[in-house]
């Protein structure tokens, strides 16, 4: 007997629901300045946390912890990016070699 598209449908999206849901509790990093300035986010991309070494805060040279503050920031979302997509790989297994290259599913 041949599997039913529905429910195999059905189970994919449930699938896809469940690891959706678990990516709001993997948390990555993203670093600058020696890991002076560190931002933690969650695979949703969300920020969660941003911790600055008092080290690193002058106040004649705002610009630098700014810089540094976008810097940690974009690798974190970099990276929560690419953890996003390697659980959704692990989901959807060998359906995601079928999509065309560059190709992202909304909301993962």
């Amino acid at each position: 007997m041949l599997p039913n598209i529905n429910e195999m449908m059905k189970k994919m999206q449930d699938d896809m629901q469940r690891a959706k849901e678990s990516l709001a509790t993997i948390t990555v990093e993203g670093t600058a300045g020696g890991g002076m300035v560190k931002v933690t986010a969650n695979c949703q991309n969300k920020i969660l946390r941003v911790d600055i070494e008092t080290e690193v805060i002058d106040p004649e040279d705002k610009e630098m912890l700014e810089d540094l503050i976008v810097a940690a920031t974009n690798q974190a979302l970099e990276n929560a990016i690419n953890r996003s997509q390697q659980e959704m790989q692990k989901v959807m297994g060998p359906m995601m070699n079928l999509l065309p290259p560059g190709f992202n599913l909304p909301g993962f």
